[in-house]
């Protein structure tokens, strides 16, 4: 495949085109094997199957487009342009400059959920896949539940507290049944109050990242934006 140039005509990549694209794109990254692994939520075996150029399934080829931050997951089964190694890197840059890599923790406990819920001023909760209604649903009452808790920590008797990791630890087990994990990260933020003049200090605060993977194939790893819009 000639990655210097892209093709006249769109197309389905063959695999071997498709092996040489992705083996070049995790190149351009500085990605290893193991890393597209954890960032897709494969496995090393099946990146080595691509890049090896052996079958794919569809859905691998979706986890693959969702690492390199492809905003259509499909990309890689549908016929398009290959790029070149210029577009590779100035796709590579763009993340580099928007975006900052944290490291992620398996949410297993209502304790862990309660001391990171006291320890944040603001979130970003969201799946991180097609999740079923119920699964959802389940989702959105821990989301809820941690929000609200939040708000409020500070009202709570350290005795009165337990009821509350109990509470939280019902719904992971619920979320775990239903086929889900949470992965969650911290980092600060500065933020500034709307309506303050531009050289007011920005407030500094601690954000909480808890997004739900499909068991089994959560990130060890987040790329988030580095800059955040928040009305404060």
């Amino acid at each position: 495949m000639n990655t210097n140039n892209t093709s006249d005509q769109p197309r389905v990549l063959s695999l071997e085109e498709f092996a040489a694209l992705i083996r070049k794109m995790r190149e351009v990254f500085q990605w290893s094997q193991e890393t597209l692994a954890e960032l897709s939520g494969l496995n090393v075996r099946t990146v080595q199957r691509v890049e090896n150029a052996k079958s794919s399934s569809a859905d691998t080829r979706r986890a693959l487009a969702a690492a390199f931050e492809i905003e259509d997951i499909d990309a890689f089964n549908k016929p398009f342009d290959i790029p070149t190694e210029e577009e590779l890197r100035v796709e590579k840059a763009r993340i580099e400059r928007d975006y900052i890599t944290l490291p992620a923790q398996h949410l297993m406990t209502g304790h862990q959920l309660a001391k990171l819920a006291e320890s944040s001023t603001v979130d970003i909760s969201q799946p991180g896949f097609e999740m079923q209604r119920d699964a959802h649903e389940v989702f959105a009452s821990l989301v809820d539940y941690f929000r609200d808790y939040r708000d409020c920590a500070s009202d709570y008797s350290e005795s009165t507290k337990f009821a509350v990791y109990d509470e939280m630890q019902e719904l992971i087990v619920e979320l775990q049944r239903l086929g889900v994990s949470i992965q969650y990260a911290t980092r600060k933020v500065h933020l500034k109050v709307s309506g303050e003049q531009s050289e007011a200090k920005p407030l500094t605060v601690q954000m909480s990242y808890l997004i739900a993977f499909e068991r089994g194939k959560a990130p060890g790893e987040f790329a988030v934006q580095k800059k955040l819009d928040f009305p404060f």
